[in-house]
């Protein structure tokens, strides 16, 4: 069995946008990291840039279950 590697030019990318009004946080979150490293496709390779592009609409009216908004301190680099 022969092991396949990617090549740039056979990696298809794709733009997905993404609705984020009214949806947990934490699922949403790892759904567009899904998208962003390229695992939903047959053709992923970890040492390869696979991922597709993603925009997220509606990012400030995201669910936070819990009393995480209240408690929790949210930072981003």
């Amino acid at each position: 069995m022969k092991t396949y590697s990617a090549k740039p030019s056979d990696i298809k990318r794709r733009w997905h946008e993404i609705d984020a009004a009214d949806k947990i946080l934490g699922r949403l979150a790892t759904q567009i990291a899904t998208l962003l490293i390229g695992k939903h496709k047959a053709m992923f390779t970890r040492n390869q840039d696979t991922g597709d592009y993603v925009v997220v609409i509606n990012a400030d009216k995201v669910r936070v279950s819990g009393d995480k908004m209240k408690q929790k301190m949210y930072y981003r680099h």
